[in-house]
């Protein structure tokens, strides 16, 4: 297994990574940009906050941006910066105005001629992808090799990204390998930015998970599943990486599916992801083999999941706990008692864990 990526490589790819996404160009923003401290989560706001301020909740919706005077925009396809083409961009996919955006993704292509500094390389594909052109921003890629270094780390960043929106999933793949060099404890480490919110905070995944989404697309299931299963992360990630293995290696023996299965199903009870292990446990009992399902029948009751232990009973009618099952889902709700206040968020026999693991 190949050792985990130094920890100041992991701040440089993340650091070169976030500036990417900004709302301006790629060379105006700072590269020091902070993320959350979980992947793909934005940070919870300080105890205490109840509301937002009246006068954010009241402010007007913001006017649809009124269209470039014909005149106007023939001098700005002559002689706009990347800037101010970036601009325009977003006014016209506001219009929704198509022909003038492909007006702009075409001057988009020539506005910096051959050629380019690798900043303005990276920026002029930064403005391409925003204008809803990433095939584009891989053509302007293309003019530029940078050697070893943060400048390469930046262009492969940048590749993957137009690639992955232009749904390019070889190039997308191409770029991660070589991100990482091939090593798979390198994508385990690596949060890709996938995009920004309005509040600032983003959205990231992990390499691994990104490029094995690449390879099955692709159709390379097999090996998108050895990349899921060669991830060390213990607890839910690992289970639900193991359960995504599986979907991919249908074909393999029953048995073998099922050891997959029960090192998830491990993962998962440590983690005291009971949502996860039921997915898990249904999962088996769709395999030859009695042991899932049994498994489902002593669990479901400690989880309250009627529904659940009557979708493995339903096939012996005669069974009287099916006819009990069956009356509690068809029985309605009880009403609500003024007097009595808000109900529990969930029925006393699903707070906390079950007493023991399946």
């Amino acid at each position: 297994m190949a050792k985990c990526v130094p920890a100041a490589i992991q701040v440089l790819l993340v650091g070169v990574a976030i500036p990417l996404l900004a709302a301006r160009p790629v060379w105006a923003q700072p590269l020091a940009t902070t993320v959350g401290p979980s992947p793909g989560l934005a940070p919870r706001h300080a105890a205490g906050t109840t509301s937002m301020p009246a006068a954010i909740l009241s402010a007007p919706v913001p006017a649809t941006p009124a269209p470039i005077e014909p005149a106007a925009f023939a001098a700005l396809l002559r002689t706009g910066t990347l800037e101010e083409l970036d601009a325009a961009c977003a006014e016209v996919m506001a219009l929704e105005d198509r022909p003038r955006l492909r007006q702009l993704q075409q001057r988009l292509l020539e506005v910096v001629p051959w050629p380019q500094s690798l900043d303005v390389v990276l920026a002029n594909a930064d403005v391409l992808i925003r204008c809803r052109a990433p095939q584009a921003a891989l053509t302007v890629l293309d003019r530029y090799g940078p050697g070893p270094g943060p400048g390469r780390v930046q262009w492969l960043l940048m590749q993957w990204r137009a690639a992955n929106s232009a749904l390019d999933h070889r190039r997308a793949a191409l770029a991660l390998e070589r991100l990482t060099a091939n090593q798979p404890a390198s994508l385990a480490a690596l949060a890709l930015p996938l995009q920004r919110r309005p509040d600032g905070t983003v959205v990231t995944r992990l390499a691994l998970d990104v490029l094995a989404g690449h390879l099955e697309s692709r159709g390379f299931h097999q090996t998108a599943a050895a990349m899921l299963l060669a991830a060390a992360t213990p607890g839910r990630p690992r289970a639900e990486r193991v359960q995504q293995a599986v979907a991919l290696l249908k074909a393999l023996p029953p048995e073998q599916l099922e050891e997959l299965l029960e090192t998830a199903l491990n993962e998962a009870a440590a983690a005291g992801a009971w949502g996860l292990v039921i997915d898990l446990l249904q999962a088996q009992a769709a395999l030859p083999g009695g042991r899932g399902r049994e498994r489902l029948l002593r669990l479901s009751p400690r989880l309250d999941d009627a529904y659940g232990e009557w979708r493995l009973r339903r096939w012996n009618p005669s069974d009287p706990r099916v006819k009990e099952l069956e009356r509690q889902l068809r029985a309605p709700d009880p009403p609500l008692d003024p007097q009595e206040g808000p109900p529990a968020l969930l029925p006393t026999s699903r707070q906390g864990s079950p007493a023991a693991t399946p």
